[in-house]
This record gives structure tokens, C-alpha cells and sequence, in this order.
């Protein structure tokens, strides 16, 4: 494979001096066979320095520099100067891995640099990737009226095809698509779109070196037509917590997301949804709107999405993304894209406000009988080993998350808990007894008074307790 698709040479020849410290201290720097692992600094821990640094007017660069001894002293309280010293002493490593990259067509940005994409940093902020690993032209992460195109794993011929149709649609009308590269739906967008000679993001959660080198993949990667971005390390593997973060990414670096399919309430898909249209909302999702029922989708829909308008020409899908809310617009845009691209009467504009006791339950609120996803269930496996009584901070620096993302988890994971404890229609219990019981440190009165709506627990007074409210006991039962 020919060396420095688009870009990607370029940014690998230019590696920045604050590009180069971020390596030394984030990343493992494997190149051929087994790195030497150093004790790199964790997402959170990189945060705090790159804060410090700038407190002071500082810059990972400067870091670099033969002066540098004071700086690191300002920042020992925040990282030990002797692992700062011992992590940027890994020069001769990087060399090493930056040429391994190089020989693959592999480059690297970081958050620092201008080659690296606004709009994540803009959108996500503090969460945006540190590093930005790539294969392939970068300038196509940065069109605009970029259509995101995800959905399920495991979906039947009809969901596929409609996902190809749709990719193709907006590679006829000159727009990118974005996708996870997953089995499914996210393969069908991406190659939907590459089929019919258009552009392709693939965000990746692992893998970046195997998958960039993919026969498939040579020809669009070569014609500047593909692009393939990860925010771990290239041989890093396909990670269940990599893959729930880089939902983020991939909606991030569109203009308007489309949800194929989606399990209702659990799910990478459902998971990528829900925290775009609760808590981001940097671009209008829409849901697939004809063909067979879905919970999952109709739950999206409740929850504020909006039901794809079917364009049937480039124009028509031209006018909908175009339309899209930018960072430079406003969010009356989504509005006025509603009038322009629906006919039924849905233009109502979504609240800021949304409270998910008010409409559909959160993603923790599955039935007892409903299966755990294999994504998540491999995600509770791996917190379950864990000794001790589980915190977002021990679960964010075991799983290389976010604390956000941790605790969002555990809250899941502490409402399925709380479900079990309580099949036993005889448990009566506070919430200082359910906390120790569960052993998961999250917002456990929220999951409680959830349930209670929903009629599952009742609350004694007396102290307070709860209790199942299949028990055939009294609410005022002394014995409570």
C-alpha cells in the first residue's frame, strides 16, 4: 500500500512538538511486536495536566524543551515529576512508531494542532480525543452536510438494502457519510455510499492498522474517497468500552444522524441515540420512518427524534442537510428543518428541558426478563471483577472512560441490581442497605423513585424503605 493517502503523509512529517509530548505521555507506542508499557497518563489524568499547563500559559510542547525542569515542577502535584521525566523520555520509541506508522499510511493528529477536526472539539470539549489516529484523506472529515448512518448489528436483508439506498442517495448528492464501520447497518451505510463513488468516515473502536489495511478498503483509501479515524492507539483491539465512546465521535463529525435500527433500551446504537438527544444535541437525529415496526425506534422518537423525511432526489437530501444546525447556526435551525422537510404536523420544537420520567424510560430501565446487550453484558462482566465498591472514578481508570460514562453505567447497572434485590416480593430495604448490598456507587435514589413510578417498589414510611409492590403487606405493616 502506497504511503500517504491524501493528507495523511503530510501530517506525519509535520508531527507537531505538542502532537509529539501527547504521544509520549498517552500513548503506548507499540510498533512492531510488544511496546514497553509505561505508566501513561489516563484520559482524566492527561486532563488535568493539559488544565494545569494552561493555567499557567503552558503547552504540552513546552514540556520538550531542555528548560523544561521548572514546568514540570508546577505540575508535580498534579502528575509525579519523575513519570512525567520518565514518559518523555521515550523518544527513541517514538521514532520508532512514528516510522512504523508512516510505512502504513497512518498519522496522527492532536487536539492542539489545526489539521485536527473543530467540530470535535467544539462538540464534545473536554471529551474530545486527546489524539486522533488515521488512514486516509483527512479534509473529509471536515465537509459539511455530513449525514451520520448507524444502526444494529444483527438486522435482516430489507434494514441492510435500506441503508445502502439511503447512503447512496447522499453520495449522489455530494455528501459524506459517517458510520462505526460495525457489522450491519454501519457496513452497508459505509460501502452503500462507496459504491456509488461517494465519501465514507469510518470511526473506529479498535483495530485502525488491520482495518486500513483491508483489500476492500485500498482502492477508496487511494482515491481519497475513504477515511478511517480512531481515537486508540492503531493496534489497540476492539474494546466494548471503546466502542460505547466512540458513538460521541461519530455523531460529532456529521450534520444529522439517521437511526436505522435500534433495540429499545439497551445497545451501543440506542446508547449513541439517547445521549445526543438527551444531553448533546449538537445534531438532529432522525429515526427510519417506514418499513417494519420498531420499538426501539418509536422510543427514540419519544425521546425527541424525528422521522426521516424519505428524500427521494440528491436535491431533496441536499436541502434537509443543508439545512442541519451548524456550530455557526443556531438551534433555530433544527426548527425551520422541520417545517421545510415534514409534511405531517411534528414541527412542534424539542425542549431543552427533557425529563425522562415525563416519556420513555431511561436505558437502565429495561424489563427484569429483557436480555443484557453483548455489548454492555461484557462491559457489566468486566466491573463485576472488580474488587471492592464500585465508584465512576475506579470504573473511568479501569475501563479508560470517561467519569461521565462511567457513571452513566453504573447507574444501569445499579437499576438492574436494584431489580433483582427486590424479586423477592418479602425484601424490605433502605437505601444506605440497598447501596452496600449493590456495591455501586451512583445516583441510587434516582433509580428508586423511577421504580416507584413505575409502580415496581412502594415506599414505607418509618423510616423510609422500599419494598416490592407484588408483596401482598400493607403499606403501614409495623413488622416494616
Amino acid at each position: 500500500m502506497a504511503v500517504g493517502f491524501g493528507s495523511g503523509g503530510k501530517m506525519m512529517e509535520t508531527l507537531s512538538l505538542n502532537t509529539k509530548a501527547i504521544l509520549l505521555l498517552t500513548a503506548p507506542l507499540i510498533s512492531g511486536g510488544r511496546g514497553r508499557e509505561a505508566a501513561l497518563l489516563t484520559a482524566g489524568e492527561y486532563r488535568s495536566l493539559a488544565a494545569r499547563l494552561h493555567s499557567i500559559q503552558a503547552e504540552p510542547a513546552d514540556l520538550l524543551q531542555p528548560d523544561a525542569d521548572s514546568l514540570m515542577d508546577q505540575c508535580g502535584d498534579v502528575v509525579d515529576k519523575s513519570r512525567l521525566e520518565s514518559l518523555l523520555g521515550r523518544g527513541f520509541l517514538l521514532s520508532q512508531v512514528v516510522e512504523y506508522w508512516r510505512t502504513r499510511a497512518i498519522w496522527v493528529v492532536s487536539r492542539a494542532d489545526d489539521s485536527y477536526p473543530h467540530r470535535l472539539k467544539e462538540r464534545l470539549k473536554r471529551d474530545a480525543p486527546a489524539l486522533l489516529y488515521g488512514c486516509g484523506d483527512m479534509g473529509i472529515a471536515f465537509a459539511r452536510g455530513s449525514l451520520a448512518i448507524v444502526g444494529s448489528r444483527n438486522v435482516n436483508k430489507s434494514l441492510r438494502e435500506y441503508a445502502c439506498n439511503v447512503a447512496d442517495l447522499a453520495a449522489r448528492a455530494g455528501r459524506t457519510v459517517v458510520s462505526g464501520d460495525a457489522r450491519g447497518i454501519d457496513q452497508e451505510s459505509m460501502n452503500g455510499a462507496l459504491e456509488a463513488g461517494g465519501k465514507a468516515v469510518g470511526v473506529l473502536a479498535g483495530d485502525l492498522e488491520r482495518i486500513s489495511m483491508n483489500r476492500e478498503h485500498r482502492n477508496p483509501l487511494l482515491e481519497e474517497r475513504l477515511l478511517l479515524v480512531s481515537s486508540y492507539d492503531p493496534k489497540a483491539r476492539f474494546n466494548v468500552g471503546h466502542a460505547m465512546q466512540r458513538n460521541k465521535t461519530i455523531y460529532a463529525l456529521a450534520d444529522a444522524a439517521l437511526v436505522v435500527n435500534a433495540a429499545a433500551n439497551k445497545g451501543g446504537t440506542w446508547s449513541g441515540a439517547i445521549e445526543q438527544l438527551r444531553k448533546s444535541r449538537a445534531v438532529p437525529v432522525y429515526v427510519r420512518s417506514t418499513g417494519e415496526r420498531s420499538e426501539g425506534i418509536e422510543a427514540l422518537q419519544r425521546e425527541g427524534a424525528k422521522p426521516w423525511p424519505n428524500p427521494e432526489t440528491p436535491e431533496a437530501l441536499k436541502k434537509i442537510l443543508d439545512a442541519a444546525p451548524s456550530e455557526e447556526s443556531g438551534a433555530s435551525s433544527q426548527q425551520m428543518l422541520t417545517m421545510e422537510s415534514q409534511k405531517e404536523s411534528e414541527s412542534a420544537p424539542v425542549k431543552e428541558d427533557r425529563q425522562a420520567e415525563s416519556r420513555t424510560p431511561k436505558p437502565c430501565d429495561a424489563a427484569d426478563s429483557a436480555p443484557v446487550d453483548e455489548l454492555f453484558g461484557k462491559i457489566m462482566e468486566q466491573i463485576e471483577r472488580m474488587d471492592g465498591h464500585k465508584t465512576k472514578a475506579t470504573v473511568a481508570e479501569k475501563l479508560q472512560v470517561s467519569k461521565k460514562q462511567a457513571e452513566d453505567w453504573l447507574e444501569r447497572i445499579a437499576e438492574r441490581k436494584i431489580r433483582e434485590l427486590f424479586k423477592s416480593a418479602d425484601a424490605c430495604k433502605t437505601e444506605k442497605e440497598i447501596s452496600k448490598e449493590i456495591q455501586v456507587s451512583a445516583p441510587i435514589r434516582g433509580c428508586l423513585q423511577r421504580l416507584v413510578k413505575e409502580n415496581l417498589l412502594v415506599k414505607i414510611s418509618r423510616p423510609v424503605r422500599y419494598r416490592s409492590s407484588e408483596s401482598n403487606r400493607t403499606l403501614f405493616d409495623q413488622r416494616n
